[in-house]
């Protein structure tokens, strides 16, 4: 199979509740971080370097988080589509 269309495949496949609140968390945190790198006026130097850490720790939470499949819906969802 194709690597490309396994990725696609297991992006669009159903996510576990936990890993769905984690990519929750994921995007909060990315948020927070772009939020602080975009904030007007004078922020200090370390702060921003934390933003730009956030901001990357985010992305991946999220990408890790939305390639987790829950493999017993996927199942389910592949057998009702069968019948």
């Amino acid at each position: 199979m194709n690597i490309l269309s396994e990725v696609k495949s297991r992006a669009l496949a159903p996510t576990p509740p936990f890993f769905q609140f984690l990519k929750k968390a994921g995007l909060l945190i990315a948020a927070i971080g772009t939020a602080v790198l975009t904030a007007p006026g004078l922020v200090p130097e370390i702060l921003q370097e934390y933003a730009g850490y956030a901001i990357t720790a985010g992305t991946i939470l999220v990408s890790i988080c939305q390639l987790t499949v829950d493999e017993q819906k996927l199942e389910e969802k592949l057998l009702a589509s069968v019948q």
